[in-house]
C-alpha cells in the first residue's frame, strides 16, 4: 500500500514538472492580436469599414485588431489566403458580395470555395447604389429611362467600375428585367466611370451611393432611383427601381466578416457578439451611415443565408449575359 502511494505521488510529481501550472484549459480567446484580411487596397470603403470596426472589436475583446490589405483578382487573393489559414480565430476575412457570391460564377476555377471554406461571423453593412444619368439624357425617372432606351434606333451605353462588379451586374439585371439594350463600358474603378458619365461619354450607371451622391448634389448627375428594396430614410424622395416599373429589382453591395471553416463555435460566438457591439455603437453607426453604409448586424446565419441567395441570383444574370473573367 505504501509502495503504491509512493509511486502515485512520483507520477504526480512528474506531471507537475511537465505542466508547472497544473492541469488547465487552453488560453482564453483571444490571447493575441487578431488579423482582418481586406481584399482591396488601403483607403477604400472596405478598408475604412475594417479599420473602424476592428478598433471597436479590439476594445471589446481587449486585443489589438490588425488590418492587412491583400488586394487583387476581384477579392480572390485575400479570400484564398484566409481560406487556407488556421481556423483558430486569429485570421478573419472581410468578404464582399463579389468575393462570396459572384466570383464563383465569373471564374471557371477559384482557389477557394465560398460555401465550404469559410464560417460566417456577421453581416456587417450593406451599400446601396443609385441609378444616375448625365444631364444630356432627357429622362427624370427609371420608367422614362426604360422608354428612352427602347426608342427606335436607340444606341446607348452604360458605365461600370469594371467587368463583374456590382455596377456591371446591376446594369445587366436591369436590361434583363426590362428587355432593354445598352452597351456595357467597363472602367478601372468608379471614379473614372463617373467622370466619363458626367462628360456624356456614357448615358447612365448603377453607381454606389457614396461615390455618386456628391455629383448629384452638385447637379452634375441626375439621380433617378435607389437600388434597395425599400426607400432609404436619408433620401425618402428617391423611389426604388422596383417601384419604378422594374418589380423585383434589387442591387446591394454587402460586407461580412468570416473565419476559416472549422473555427470553433465558441470563438465564432465571441466574435459575433463583439462585432455586433461595435455595429450598435452610436458613434460608429453614425460614421458608417455618413459614408453611405446601411448598418446590418445579427446572427451568423443572416450572412450565410445572404451568401446562398445572392449566389443563385447573380449566377442567373452572369450566365444570361455570358460574362466571364477567364
Amino acid at each position: 500500500m505504501k509502495l503504491a502511494l509512493t509511486c502515485g505521488m512520483a507520477a504526480l510529481s512528474i506531471l507537475a514538472s511537465l505542466n508547472p501550472g497544473g492541469v488547465s484549459a487552453a488560453p482564453a480567446y483571444p490571447s493575441k492580436p487578431i488579423r482582418v484580411i481586406v481584399p482591396y487596397p488601403a483607403g477604400g470603403s472596405t478598408d475604412v469599414l475594417a479599420r473602424m470596426l476592428g478598433q471597436k472589436v479590439g476594445e471589446s475583446l481587449g486585443q489589438t485588431v490588425i488590418v492587412e490589405n491583400r488586394p487583387g483578382a476581384s477579392g480572390n487573393i485575400g479570400a484564398s489566403f484566409v481560406a487556407k489559414s488556421e481556423p483558430d480565430g486569429y485570421t478573419l476575412f472581410l468578404g464582399t458580395s463579389t468575393a462570396l457570391s459572384v466570383n464563383q460564377s465569373l471564374y471557371k476555377t477559384l482557389p477557394y470555395d465560398p460555401q465550404k471554406d469559410f464560417t460566417p461571423i456577421v453581416l456587417a453593412t450593406m451599400l446601396p447604389s443609385l441609378v444616375v444619368v448625365n444631364d444630356k439624357v432627357p429622362v427624370k425617372s427609371v420608367q422614362e429611362l426604360t422608354e428612352w432606351l427602347k426608342g427606335p434606333g436607340r444606341s446607348a451605353s452604360y458605365a461600370s467600375s469594371g467587368a463583374g462588379t456590382p455596377a456591371h451586374l446591376g446594369g445587366e439585371l436591369y436590361k434583363r428585367l426590362t428587355g432593354t439594350n445598352a452597351t456595357h463600358v467597363p472602367y478601372k474603378g468608379g471614379a473614372p466611370a463617373l467622370t466619363d458619365l458626367v462628360g456624356g461619354q456614357t448615358a447612365y450607371m448603377f453607381a454606389i451611393l457614396p461615390e455618386a451622391m456628391p455629383l448629384v448634389k452638385t447637379g452634375q448627375l441626375r439621380a433617378l432611383a435607389v437600388t434597395t428594396a425599400k426607400r432609404l430614410p436619408a433620401y425618402p424622395d428617391l423611389p426604388t427601381v422596383a417601384e419604378s416599373g422594374v418589380p423585383g429589382y434589387e442591387l446591394i453591395g454587402w460586407y461580412g466578416f468570416l473565419a476559416p471553416a472549422g473555427t470553433p463555435a465558441p470563438i465564432i460566438d465571441t466574435l459575433n457578439k463583439a462585432f455586433n457591439r461595435g455595429l450598435q455603437d452610436p458613434d460608429t453607426r453614425r460614421k458608417l451611415q455618413d459614408l453611405g453604409f446601411e448598418v446590418a448586424g445579427g446572427p451568423p446565419q443572416a450572412l450565410s443565408d445572404l451568401m446562398r441567395s445572392e449566389t443563385v441570383k447573380w449566377k442567373q444574370v452572369i450566365d444570361k449575359a455570358g460574362i466571364s473573367l477567364e
